[in-house]
């Protein structure tokens, strides 16, 4: 007999709560719960990038604090099973991930197990597991950190994936929670189409869908979702917003290293149109990343094309999930560091989609961002919630 079971994905760069600790978190939680409430998931997963900010070794012990509230908190406790890893060991730079994954299963449903890398099996979940620390120990995860070689020309970050397996009554299910390289300069982004940071990203996603994939274990239907940094096609982008304006490039005297490039309107007083800097941003009319969820400029958002031969996606119908304002009153403004893109995303293989059921009404298949009117830090988190199909003996 076919049935379903009602699933809640997120993922959430949650880097600037902890750096900005107060009211933003606040707000943060109480968005997750009003999520919660309303799609009334019986399986949860939370993927979390950039645990403890970007001061971490000053930060994990509020990153703790966090984790445990969301545990522990009323809006959850009809969730009786649940499975917590935060990789929070920062002093081990080798191995340091800075990823944490939360899984909460409903009372309601009764048919879970979860695999065991170790012994190379499933086992029925029961009760509360919380992994703090050190996680290359834990049979019941695998993860991660990139290896250096993978940006000899970058410096050396706390990227990777951390990986989780499933099955939900008779559905196997892999979910990887995933962080991938960023664009450290919008300069360099310019340069080229794509540019090096997307072909850096590319070669580590690759990296991960073959580990998934791969031959060690039997492969099952994947979720990759995290802050993959994908960006929009700079070079492109900035090609179109500019037709109609004057360029200059401003170099540096000491060398012919581009400073700036300003554009300029060719009339109305020779207004500045876009200003881009290492790392700086800045588009006149910075609505039109938000008009129509930005639908005019995901022509430009080319990275996930590439792997179309092994990965879907929902149709995105929300605006580029960063980079928002850090500031508690402007909720839904860029902040002019980064060109605003969908760098949050939720990825499946085909296997995955074909296991989404479909149907209209109240349980459709919602693929949206989360406080999209509240401050939620630098990122906004994705969600996608659907139900399963799974099949019951």
């Amino acid at each position: 007999m076919e049935t379903f079971t009602d699933v809640l994905l997120v993922t959430a760069n949650v880097g600037s709560l902890f750096d900005n600790v107060g009211k933003i978190q606040s707000e943060w939680l109480q968005e997750l719960y009003k999520t919660v409430h309303s799609y009334k998931p019986q399986f949860i997963a939370l993927h979390f990038q950039e645990v403890g900010g970007k001061d971490y070794t000053a930060n994990m012990d509020h990153a703790e604090n966090f984790f445990m509230s969301i545990k522990s908190s009323d809006e959850m406790k009809e969730y009786d099973r649940f499975r917590i890893y935060v990789d929070n060991q920062f002093q081990a730079e080798d191995s340091f991930t800075a990823l944490g994954s939360m899984y909460f299963i409903h009372r309601t449903l009764k048919n879970i197990n979860q695999y065991d890398f170790t012994v190379k099996d499933f086992r029925t979940v029961m009760g509360q597991n919380v992994h703090l620390g050190y996680l290359d120990g834990v049979s019941t995860v695998e993860k991660e950190k990139f290896p250096k070689h993978f940006w000899p020309d970058f410096k050396w970050s706390r990227k990777g994936f951390m990986r989780t397996r499933w099955i939900i009554h008779d559905q196997g299910l892999d979910l990887v929670n995933v962080h991938l390289f960023h664009d450290a300069s919008n300069l360099i982004a310019c340069e080229s189409s794509p540019s090096i940071y997307s072909a850096n990203r590319r070669n580590a996603l690759r990296y991960v869908i073959n580990r998934v994939s791969g031959s060690c274990y039997t492969p099952l239907p994947f979720f990759l979702f995290g802050d993959f940094n994908f960006r929009l096609d700079t070079l492109s982008l900035v090609q179109h917003l500019s037709t109609s304006a004057d360029v200059q490039t401003v170099t540096k005297h000491s060398s012919n290293e581009v400073e700036k490039i300003i554009c300029e309107e060719k009339d109305n007083d020779h207004q500045v149109l876009l200003q881009i800097e290492e790392k700086l941003f800045a588009y006149l009319h910075q609505a039109v990343f938000r008009e129509d969820n930005g639908r005019a400029l995901l022509k430009y958002d080319k990275e996930v094309a590439v792997f179309h031969d092994v990965i879907r996606e929902e149709d995105i119908k929300f605006p580029p999930s960063y980079p928002y304002s850090e500031d508690y009153t402007k909720p839904t403004q860029y902040m002019n560091t980064r060109c605003p893109a969908w760098c949050d995303r939720i990825l499946m293989s085909h296997s995955a989609q074909e296991f989404i059921h479909r149907r209209e009404g109240e349980r459709r298949v919602v693929y949206n961002t989360m406080g999209p009117t509240v401050c939620m830090g630098d990122h906004k988190p994705v969600f996608l919630f659907f139900s399963l199909k799974t099949n019951v003996h």
